[in-house]
């Protein structure tokens, strides 16, 4: 899953992104207001955390002009501005939820779990389809009694594919979710990791979760007889 984290003070903004990161992340980082206008423009992310006091183009035109154009990123204002009508008026204008500063890394992460499991439809933070679960939070994978060990980029590329199970997902959807370094390649490379994550996933003789379609993309999907 990729964040954008639109904040002008260093400390909090590195402080966030690598908290992030050691969460299974993929997170992008800008100063000001004009390099995250264009960076939530251009990009695909989840999550937008975005700082409100920022220089060039202030936060509420950035969450402004995102709800104009309709992009659907969900977003959540981090802010020194503590005052009821500031929370409102980011609320209205279409924030998806509000942190005041200074808040505990734990909680910014725990709201933007939150945000992901509203976007696919997930009420646990478990994940479950047959007999692979998954667990964001613990970061532990399961087939059945045997516990999978996936590196970083397998985790995300699985939690991705649970996360919209039952849907065919492109591979540059996946290209573009789950691949942290972009430029070096191209989605070819989906094709690669997947048949390392399939081989993982189904080293105990289990049947293959992950179905190929063809000119489609993949999904995810507990098989049929």
């Amino acid at each position: 899953m990729r964040l954008l984290i639109i904040e002008d003070n260093a400390l909090l903004r590195d402080a966030v992104a690598q908290y992030m990161r050691e969460a299974g992340f993929i997170v992008d980082t800008v100063t000001t207001g004009d390099e995250g206008l264009w960076a939530a423009s251009e990009n695909p992310y989840d999550v937008i955390l975005l700082d409100l006091m920022l220089p060039k183009v202030d936060g509420m035109e950035i969450l402004r002009h995102l709800r104009k154009k309709e992009n659907p990123v969900y977003i959540i204002v981090i802010s020194a501005r503590d005052a009821l009508e500031d929370r409102l008026e980011a609320l209205d204008s279409g924030a998806d939820d509000y942190l005041v500063k200074p808040f505990p890394l734990s909680e910014a992460l725990a709201r933007v779990r939150a945000l992901l499991r509203r976007s696919y439809g997930k009420k646990s933070s478990v994940i479950k389809v047959a007999d692979l679960l998954m667990d964001p939070v613990r970061r532990t994978i399961r087939r059945g009694e045997r516990t999978i060990s996936l590196t970083a980029l397998e985790f995300r590329l699985l939690e991705y594919f649970l996360y919209r199970a039952g849907e065919v997902v492109s591979r540059t959807d996946v290209w573009e979710r789950v691949f942290e370094d972009r430029s070096g390649g191209n989605s070819n490379i989906v094709d690669v990791y997947i048949g390392y994550l399939r081989k993982k996933l189904n080293a105990g003789g289990e049947s293959d979760l992950i179905q190929t379609r063809r000119g489609q993309g993949y999904i995810l999907e507990e098989s049929t007889p």
